[in-house]
């Protein structure tokens, strides 16, 4: 990429199991010298979410973490962050200064797993398809700003924006951008079940309990041409009901290494007491936790129910009680480890006070206590979450200006209820596609936004576009300066706390540090056994 003024990674910082066989080569299920690695996160295909593993639909960490072992983006992540960088291209460059028409060159000799050549039609077909498709998920808002895809012979493919856009680089290196075959996927709709197939560093397999995948087997793609250099021929990725099981079974020697969803009690306790054989390492991590209204819901609906939520919720105790040294009270939805950050809600709201609080609801004549129930997922961000909304209901309850209870539901049913609009306050987090300012904005605020709100601010939406139109993001802070003061006045959402990640491995596996990037990204490729570069 030839666009200089694009701010780095580093500079944004300181600022009875089924076999089901997914792709065309035998990886096997296990033995040998397959790297274990356990995760929390759970692979589900139902009624509601058929498509789990569609880069069309998936818009979960979880799922992004299959694909980007197995499917190929035209840009990816580097190793240790900062611009994207050519993958299945061998180069990506505006063509205009006003970012506004994006040129990729195809590697020569790229092909899928099944060994069929990927050509630029193959490129637009993919991109087409997801913006086609057009799931309720919110995946195709990423791309939502593509006017129209041209090719020029088999190895060249160029995107017309709609808008000025210098993120662009960055939402063609997720996996929302996979290059996928026509042979496999239907250009109209979604790829049910578990199956993937593509160009990526590895071909998968997974072993699944009826709608539930247990394992996944990824081997190396002998077909795979890009950036990535893999170190080991094999991983497994072995999902399991929750933390403390996927802890013994490292301590076990059963899975090699284990990280989302860990318990902060598992990250003291290895922090302080560390175990014979295992190691804990902490890497760069941007995750978020949230509240999220549904500002139509009779209860929340007039915004001053929210900013009164916003004015007696203890960030500091949340944080500190339930999570310890492993989160941070969060007064914006953009973290502080992002440029153009600001406290927006301290600003406004200061320390939690009942008495203004009171004042707010009394000035709307609203009625108190304001009756409301708190939904969060079980399964999903890990078992600090109970004790969390167990800390967001006694402090909202102690105020006696709400009546607040709590329900818990695991993932698979949790995530299309909340986009159903069933619930009026929930929980979410948020791991981000890139690290810039615009993925904690608009994903939530614009049109087709991730949590299919029904909020509504013109204002915001305007200055989004406006944002993307610096290639030198530092010049968009003002924008985004005027989105956190916007969002802390209407309460859409009510940012909690930021969250730092860990990994735990036996000491024989190398690459760990690599292992996890700073948007929560699996990179199994770097990991290997005994030493290595």
């Amino acid at each position: 990429m030839n666009r200089k003024t694009l701010v780095p990674l580093a500079m944004i910082g300181l600022l009875a199991p089924v076999l089901a066989a997914c792709g065309t080569t035998d990886g096997g299920s296990g033995g040998g010298d397959a790297i274990v690695v356990g995760t929390t996160d759970q692979f589900v295909a139902n009624a509601d979410a058929p498509a789990p593993l569609d880069p069309a639909y998936a818009y979960d960490t979880g799922a992004w973490n299959v694909l980007r072992q197995t499917v190929q983006t035209l840009m990816h992540p580097p190793r240790g962050g900062g611009e994207p960088v050519p993958d299945a291209a061998e180069s990506c460059v505006f063509t205009d200064t006003a970012s506004e028409s994006y040129r990729c060159k195809l590697r020569s000799g790229l092909k899928f797993a099944d060994g069929t050549p990927v050509t630029a039609e193959d490129v637009k077909f993919s991109i087409q398809r997801v913006l086609d498709i057009d799931a309720d998920n919110g995946t195709a808002a990423l791309l939502a700003n593509i006017d129209t895809i041209e090719t020029k012979g088999d190895n060249e493919v160029i995107f017309h924006l709609a808008t000025p856009d210098a993120t662009f680089p960055y939402k063609l290196s997720t996996p929302v951008a996979a290059i996928v075959s026509r042979e496999q996927y239907d250009g109209k709709k979604l790829r049910e079940g578990f199956e993937v197939d593509g160009s990526g560093p590895y071909t998968m397999k997974t072993e699944s309990d009826g709608d539930h995948v247990s394992k996944v087997v990824f081997t190396k793609n002998p077909h795979y041409k890009g950036d990535v250099k893999l170190r080991n021929d094999r991983v497994e990725l072995r999902s399991f009901a929750d933390a403390e099981s996927m802890g013994k079974a490292l301590e076990s020697g059963d899975i090699d290494m284990m990280t989302r969803a860990m318990s902060p009690q598992q990250i003291q306790e290895l922090s302080t007491a560390p175990k014979e054989g295992i190691t804990l390492t902490e890497v760069p991590g941007l995750e978020i936790r949230y509240l999220a209204f549904n500002t139509n819901h009779p209860s929340v609906k007039d915004k001053a129910v929210r900013q009164a939520m916003a004015a007696v919720v203890d960030r500091g105790q949340i944080a500190g009680q339930v999570y310890g040294s492993t989160a941070e009270p969060l007064y914006s939805l953009i973290p502080t480890s992002i440029a153009a950050h600001t406290n927006s809600f301290y600003n406004k709201y200061g320390e939690p006070s009942r008495k203004k609080a009171a004042a707010i609801l009394d000035d709307a004549g609203i009625e108190t206590p304001v009756e409301l129930e708190l939904n969060y997922t079980t399964d999903h961000y890990g078992p600090g979450t109970a004790k969390e909304f167990e800390a967001l209901r006694d402090q909202l309850n102690a105020t006696e200006l709400f009546d607040v209870t709590i329900k818990g539901t695991e993932w698979a049913k949790f995530r299309p209820a909340q986009k159903r609009g069933d619930y009026a306050v929930y929980g979410l987090g948020w791991f981000p596609d890139f690290p810039d300012p615009d993925n904690y904005t608009a994903p939530f605020l614009d049109k087709g936004n991730f949590l299919n709100s029904p909020y509504v601010s013109e204002e915001a939406r305007n200055l989004i576009p406006q944002s993307r139109r610096e290639a030198d993001r530092t010049a968009a802070s003002p924008a985004f300066k005027e989105i956190q003061e916007i969002v802390a006045d209407d309460v859409p959402v009510l940012p909690l706390w930021q969250g730092k990640q860990y990994v735990a491995a036996r000491d024989d596996i190398t690459g760990v540090e690599w292992a996890l990037n700073a948007s929560s990204d699996l990179q199994l490729w770097e990991l290997a056994r005994g030493s290595g570069a």
